[in-house]
């Protein structure tokens, strides 16, 4: 079964989105960080959420996102799945931050239960198929809604149609040039038909 060990983040600054990350999120080795001057602008069609296990623990990882220095694109509030927020960094990647609980059954832990990355593609239908083809077993599929059976894997997967991803991100779908993302998992080398570049896995 196809596993994601680790995103790359390509930042202009490794060592400040280094630091971003470990106040903000504190997350592990499974998120990274290279230095690259590709160009790139707008929205880059994919978004990586931290699911958590209640509202309080949203709000906490928004409000140590945001005083780390990221920008709000949707305050953390209650809606009909849940309690959530959406954040982008100041290396340009969109976090969402959300729990399907709507109420606390403890102090907020900081814990992040599942780390998923949404990619917005043009055409679902035949990205789906790419994947299929790369061994790829498919878990829920509805619409422009695709997600990847990855029981045993770090990151989830899932795709998304480009417009409906940055509405839910709260930006604008307009963007060019380089993802800046690197996928590291046992399934890559390739690149999508959306132009997103998977990589080996490496310790």
């Amino acid at each position: 079964m196809t596993s994601i060990e680790s995103v790359t983040l390509e930042v202009d600054d490794p060592a400040a989105a280094t630091a971003f990350y470990t106040a903000a999120f504190g997350l592990g080795t499974h998120v990274r960080v290279r230095a690259t001057d590709a160009p790139t602008s707008g929205f880059r069609s994919f978004t990586l959420s931290l699911v958590v296990s209640q509202p309080s623990t949203v709000s906490s990882l928004v409000e140590t996102a945001v005083a780390a220095g990221a920008t709000t694109l949707k305050p953390a509030q209650k809606s009909l799945w849940g309690y959530g927020g959406v954040v982008q960094a100041p290396d340009g990647a969109i976090w969402k931050v959300a729990t399907s609980a709507k109420k606390d059954t403890g102090p907020a832990t900081r814990k992040v239960d599942q780390i998923v990355l949404l990619m917005g593609t043009a055409d679902v239908a035949a990205s789906k198929r790419f994947y299929i083809d790369q061994g790829l077993a498919v878990g829920k599929s509805f619409g422009k809604y695709v997600e990847f059976a990855m029981p045993s894997s770090p990151i989830k997967l899932g795709l998304y149609g480009r417009r409906a991803l940055a509405k839910d991100a709260g930006v604008s779908p307009e963007g060019t040039g380089s993802h800046r993302l690197a996928i590291g998992s046992d399934a890559g080398p390739f690149t999508d038909p959306d132009g997103f570049a998977w990589e080996g896995a490496t310790d």
